[in-house]
């Protein structure tokens, strides 16, 4: 080999190991970077004459399989995180059943009040007692109500939000996949672009479970696990219009509330549909599904209260078209109109202690005027009906007879093990979600592995440097001949 391709080839081993260097230094700099691919120099032996070292160029590792499946677990960890959230809100609403607040404790509360006043029913305190009682079961079923339809706003906000980052960010990936193909036309390294589009597909897959295809030139292609088409060349545009105000009977389903579309196509977002699973898909569950489920049946409890109480029941001084001592809303209650009931019960003025007639308890609502202060019969036959165990009107209850208290209780119980469900299901989704986002670092940067490629790049420096000093050295010996 002649001097000059000994020098060549040891220049070519220089920069190569230059090249070499700033990669490993990327890596080691960056091995704790979400969304960082470990990068590996390519070389080749140089198609020259005198031979060397050609560098072709930057390699990106990253295991597509390994990453598929955890963006998979992300998509379940965020879903199960916003149900167990909600799960969480509807608990602290309810509250314990033990509590004076809760629904049970208010309901538990209202029959004591009977059972005193029936005990000495010329009092007017303790008559008052009872109507006090009876207008905090109708408050709590009040607040209950707006906790929901509140839940159901802040779902249907948040779902607008979340539309509006996922068009950004789709908009964003679209970029970056035409500049890295573009870049890979022009055989520059697109490293960097591809970690901020991996970074960008990891926020996406946390609202809506996909899968990413490789195009040509380095692009992807996003589809929803149930085939809905996010991204193919052009990012496509999704749409979803929030309401400002939500009431008990407004659904998607009568065209009161907004679905959501994908490039002027409805996409169904139900539990089984094509694009759920992630945290979109739980939020348009907890706002068209469970909160409704929960709605429907404190309504079905609210109306049992209403029913038993009204006309037909142990207040025979009740005309058929009158209200009895729960009222929807300052008007009879209507079957028809059981929707959203709980929201609108309240105690009927007449047995109110403002400006009311408490004595009515004890003689009848539309009793004439005050009977014998010692007749407690109203009374006791108002705490027999609420204990009696009958079957429910409402087809949001389950057909089992039941006293109001043990209805209510159930309600409450139902929210409680539905947190406890949700509890559980969070704890499986986050420990597969750890256990793969471990594999996905495992394929990452190994910071030992790169320190000792520095050694090594280390000796090859050494040893093409030795190349040119030696070939320096015989030629300032030919020279000096």
């Amino acid at each position: 080999m002649s001097l000059s391709g000994a020098l060549s080839n040891a220049l070519s081993g220089l920069t190569a190991n230059a090249r070499a260097a700033s990669v490993v230094s990327s890596n080691i700099s960056n091995a704790q970077t979400d969304g960082y691919g470990r990068r590996e120099l390519a070389i080749s032996t140089s198609t020259l004459s005198s031979g060397g070292v050609r560098v072709d160029g930057v390699r990106r590792h990253v295991n597509p399989v390994v990453l598929g499946d955890r963006r998979l677990s992300d998509a379940e960890t965020a879903m199960s995180k916003t149900l167990q959230d909600f799960a969480v809100r509807m608990e602290l609403l309810v509250g314990e059943p033990t509590d004076s607040g809760s629904l049970s404790g208010r309901m538990a509360a209202f029959e004591n009040a009977l059972i005193t006043a029936a005990s000495n029913p010329a009092s007017a305190q303790r008559l008052n007692s009872v109507s006090a009682a009876a207008e905090d079961l109708a408050a709590t079923f009040n607040g209950l109500s707006a906790g929901l339809q509140n839940a159901r706003q802040d779902a249907d906000r948040a779902i607008h939000f979340q539309v509006d980052k996922l068009n950004e960010t789709l908009a964003q990936v679209e970029k970056l996949n035409n500049r890295i193909m573009s870049a890979a036309r022009l055989g520059r390294d697109a490293s960097s672009l591809m970690d901020q589009r991996q970074k960008a597909i990891d926020t996406i897959a946390e609202a809506i479970p996909l899968r990413s295809v490789a195009r040509d030139n380095g692009g992807v292609a996003l589809f929803s696990t149930g085939g809905v088409a996010l991204l193919d060349g052009r990012a496509a545009t999704l749409a979803f219009a929030p309401t400002p105000i939500i009431l008990p009977h407004m659904t998607q389903e009568n065209g009161l509330l907004s679905g959501l579309s994908i490039n002027g196509k409805s996409v169904n977002m139900s539990v089984n549909g094509p694009m759920s699973g992630g945290s979109l898909g739980a939020r348009f569950q907890v706002r068209d599904q469970e909160t409704v489920l929960l709605q429907a049946q404190l309504d079905g409890v609210a109306r049992d209260v209403i029913e038993r109480l009204g006309p037909g029941g142990p207040d025979s001084s009740i005309a058929v078209s009158d209200p009895g001592l729960f009222m929807d809303a300052g008007s009879a209650f209507l079957a028809t109109e059981e929707i959203g009931i709980s929201g609108r019960i309240t105690l009927n003025p007449l047995a109110a202690r403002d400006g009311g007639e408490t004595w009515r308890l004890r003689d009848g609502l539309g009793a004439a005027g005050p009977g014998e202060v010692g007749q407690a019969g109203l009374l006791n036959a108002l705490y027999a009906t609420l204990t009696d165990a009958v079957l429910p009107s409402s087809a949001s209850l389950a057909p089992t007879s039941q006293s109001v208290a043990e209805r209510a209780s159930d309600w409450s119980s139902a929210i409680g093990a539905f947190r406890v469900r949700q509890d559980a299901q969070l704890s499986f989704a986050q420990a597969q979600n750890v256990a793969l986002s471990e594999l996905v670092l495992a394929e990452g940067v190994d910071s030992d592995q790169e320190l000792q490629f520095l050694i090594l790049l280390e000796q090859s420096f050494q040893a093409n440097a030795k190349v040119m000093t030696t070939v320096d050295d015989m030629i300032q010996t030919v020279l000096a001949i």
